[in-house]
């Protein structure tokens, strides 16, 4: 399996996450058109927004990711991001705060005020999607720390892509129909959620061991030199 499909899956089965944390807003958001398919357009539109900040955000830590790998630095990267992510989600498993949660609330504010005023001048959804892609996300943390393994800003931008179309049909589904997946369902989702996330930071961990195992745990070359 590719680092692009790993990416892809964890925003497949993160989405029900997203579903609780983003899909009031999305279900806010008034239709600009009327009928199903005009729906399904505005719908379209504003999770291809929240793609597109995806991708732009992987894009600018994959600059961060390229220095690291051009200064050798794979092992360490692919290491200290599998114990972040099992710490993360060894956290959720027992209700232990790592973050202040009024520190998030300062870098939630400005973005949360700029999608007020675009829902109130109706500025579309494509436009509301993009700034809701910069709302401060723990899930997207996640996915960004999985892009800074990547070898390049590109590499990074598709995973991040990847992770966005990920999270693609089930928020489609959900913002479209409004009461696709009830509350019930979403906390028992949500519960999973940390055992998926220690599982794949052991899969970051196992793969920055070097064992040369295909796809598991390829071989590592530490005298590589990136000139992309």
């Amino acid at each position: 399996m590719s680092v692009n499909e790993i990416a892809f899956f964890i925003g497949l089965f993160g989405s029900l996450h997203c579903i609780g944390m983003c899909g009031p807003l999305a279900f806010a958001i008034p239709a600009s058109q009327n009928g199903w398919w005009g729906i399904i357009a505005d719908k379209t539109l504003y999770n291809f927004g929240r793609i597109i900040s995806y991708t732009t955000l992987g894009f600018l830590i994959g600059f961060l990711g390229r220095q690291l790998w051009i200064s050798g630095l794979q092992q360490g990267i692919s290491l200290a991001t599998g114990l972040l992510i099992v710490l993360a989600g060894f956290s959720r498993m027992f209700k232990i705060r790592l973050f202040n949660s009024k520190a998030s609330s300062r870098f939630l504010a400005p973005v949360g005020k700029l999608i007020n005023h675009a829902i109130k001048h109706r500025a579309g959804n494509l436009a509301i999607g993009i700034l809701n892609g910069f709302l401060p996300c723990g899930f997207v943390y996640l996915a960004l720390v999985g892009a800074i393994n990547t070898t390049s800003p590109l590499s990074a931008a598709l995973y991040m892509f990847w992770f966005g179309m990920g999270t693609f049909p089930l928020m489609l589904l959900a913002t479209v129909s409004s009461g696709l997946v009830g509350p019930t369902v979403r906390r028992k989702i949500n519960k999973a959620l940390p055992y998926l996330m220690v599982c794949l930071g052991f899969w970051f961990i196992i793969r920055g061991m070097n064992l040369n195992i295909t796809y598991l745990s390829p071989s590592i070359n530490t005298s590589q030199s990136i000139c992309k």
